[in-house]
């Protein structure tokens, strides 16, 4: 991390500052619209919802307008942070692995699991942690333009493309493995 510092950024949303919320809308669609049709710019966009302690993580990721993957997986009896976070790395995976893509760009509402992910400091989440940073040390690696950034984008904003994916992370309904294990 911090060999590569410079390139990444976190963009977060201060929630004492409501009146700014428009303002971060704006900075969000703007950037959207500036990168989307880039063929070297993937758009991973995240959520995770819990419903009777199954966590669904769902990504989606766009590369030139098109939505290339869509990533769905369901966890029992996991936290939404660490739903966060596996969704947030498998999003860097897929997008590491297109060899055209110099830059990638995390739209998720808990940028601060994802900070708090790259913090050296001991946290319970450093198995993401570690998985994530060698695949972005590879990343970093290959090319010295590659570069990351994080935006927050709380749900109550609507920006498009995340209110697609969290409108689809509570519209799943899975089944429970074990239905007696559920309080």
């Amino acid at each position: 991390m911090d060999k590569f510092s410079n390139r990444f950024c976190f963009n977060l949303v201060n929630k004492k500052e409501k009146e700014k919320y428009k303002t971060c809308a704006q900075e969000l669609d703007d950037m959207v619209l500036s990168n989307s049709s880039l063929p070297q710019s993937a758009l991973v966009i995240t959520d995770a919802s819990i419903k009777h302690d199954i966590a669904t993580s769902i990504l989606h990721v766009h590369i030139a307008n098109y939505p290339l993957t869509k990533t769905v997986h369901h966890a029992s009896f996991v936290i939404s942070t660490e739903a966060e976070l596996f969704a947030i790395r498998c999003g860097i995976n897929q997008a590491c692995s297109i060899n055209s893509v110099s830059k990638i760009i995390v739209i998720a509402d808990s940028i601060h699991a994802a900070k708090k992910n790259f913090n050296s400091e001991s946290h319970p989440y450093q198995l993401h942690s570690a998985a994530i940073l060698s695949k972005l040390r590879r990343f970093f690696n290959s090319n010295l333009n590659n570069s990351i950034e994080f935006w927050e984008c709380p749900s109550h904003l609507k920006l498009g493309l995340h209110l697609n994916v969290d409108k689809d992370s509570k519209s799943f309904h899975p089944t429970p493995s074990y239905p007696s294990k559920i309080s």
